[in-house]
């Protein structure tokens, strides 16, 4: 008999993790399992992309109530679920008054204490019989420990918790209730067992799923060449990411003001969402609209990769950047920062280019890699005698079932 699978996440909006999630989806093999994929709220541009022998079980009133503002489901009736994220709001409020401000800066604990004040109003799954595995893939994580029945149980980490302060004691119970957690990367573990060293034991190694031919297929459905011309001379750069701290973002027109003074003639194209305010100002501080090109958000962003020169990525953190391995896949180098997770991502000057991480020696990193078409050529066919597809991983899914 097929094994029964049951996945969860919040919902499919544009984001790496929820590419990683069609990446785990379409490595499955329908001969093989059975998958029950519950989204909580059927939001999102990938929601269309979910393989077809993928069973999309149907969206439940209340656990759309996690997310959502509160005001909008106070006025569809949900009365109990406001008051519960109210009290999580006051609670974590009262939290966040005995931390240091750079604790409170970096604390991730709010979704957490949510979570656990509407868990007890959120239905049971128990009705969809018991599954051989059950994957919590993005937080809340409770979801899947408390209502789903599983024969073994496993969530995700997809951030690395060096970058983050979390409450320990409220937070270990729900990491320690799964059979299994898996990590994207060796540099996320470390990160994660220096804050849950009790874990050990639980953690197993499971990279983000990535197919080749899939992101090949995907950037040749488009022409992008109106939206990213080429123009002879210019050096055409890409960034895809939600605009938020850990991206940084706002720091590209300072980055391109220092390039544009080194000599250097390029556009700098952003796939994106998200609030831009920090990045508009920063725009008109230093004058980079002609350089600094903001695409808005694709549902597809391959086309855009492949239409570009090089890739960057200029975070402070990451878990492991998905955009980068498909960039790789499109034979594009890649830059990054030096944050922490970055060695397990590239191999410098091999398969891609770290940077240092402040903005300076960042901007001189890049322009260096620029100015440097022999190292370029070298790295592009370096990514084309390569495969960096990893559909494999799947078998250590299925081998928490044996």
């Amino acid at each position: 008999m097929k094994k029964r699978i049951f996945i969860n996440i919040h919902y499919l909006e544009i984001g790496g993790a929820e590419r990683a999630l069609l990446g785990l989806l379409s490595s499955f093999d329908p001969q093989i399992v059975d998958v029950d994929l519950f989204v909580n709220q059927h939001t999102g541009e990938f929601m269309k992309l979910i393989p077809n022998y993928v069973n999309l079980l149907p969206e439940i009133p209340e656990y759309t109530c996690i997310e959502r503002s509160i005001k909008d489901i106070v006025k569809e009736g949900h009365i109990g679920m406001a008051v519960r994220r109210l009290w999580a709001k006051s609670k974590h409020k009262k939290y966040l008054k005995t931390l240091s401000a750079e604790e409170k800066k970096n604390d991730s604990s709010i979704f957490l204490y949510v979570s656990n004040a509407v868990e007890s109003a959120l239905p049971s799954l128990y009705d969809n019989g018991e599954y051989d595995l059950a994957i919590s893939f993005l937080q809340p994580h409770n979801i899947v420990l408390n209502k789903v029945k599983a024969k073994k149980k496993i969530c995700w980490i997809h951030t690395d918790y060096s970058t983050i302060h979390v409450n320990h004691d409220l937070e270990l119970p729900l990491w320690d209730g799964f059979d299994y957690v898996a990590s994207i990367s060796e540099e996320c573990t470390k990160a994660f067992l220096k804050t849950f060293p009790e874990l050990k034991d639980k953690i197993v190694l499971i990279e983000n799923i990535l197919s080749p031919s899939f992101v090949r297929q995907q950037a040749e459905l488009e022409d992008v060449s109106a939206e990213m011309p080429d123009e002879s001379g210019v050096v055409k750069l890409l960034t895809i990411g939600r605009y938020c701290p850990a991206k940084r973002m706002e720091c590209i027109p300072r980055l391109c003001a220092d390039m544009e003074k080194m000599g250097l003639n390029f556009r700098w194209y952003i796939v994106g969402f998200g609030p831009d305010n920090l990045i508009q100002e920063a725009l008109d501080k230093y004058k980079m609209r002609h350089r600094m090109i903001l695409l808005g958000k694709k549902t597809n962003p391959y086309p855009y990769v492949k239409a570009c020169d090089v890739y960057v990525q200029p975070s402070i953190f990451e878990g492991k950047s998905v955009t980068v391995r498909e960039a790789q896949v499109l034979c594009k180098p890649a830059v990054i920062t030096n944050y922490p997770t970055a060695k397990s991502q590239i191999n410098n000057n091999v398969d891609g280019v770290i940077v240092p991480l402040d903005e300076e020696n960042a901007a001189k990193g890049i322009a260096d890699f620029l100015k440097n078409p022999k190292l370029q050529k070298e790295i592009s066919d370096y990514l084309a005698s390569n495969d960096f597809g990893n559909e494999s991983e799947v078998e250590k899914v299925y081998s928490l079932m044996n």
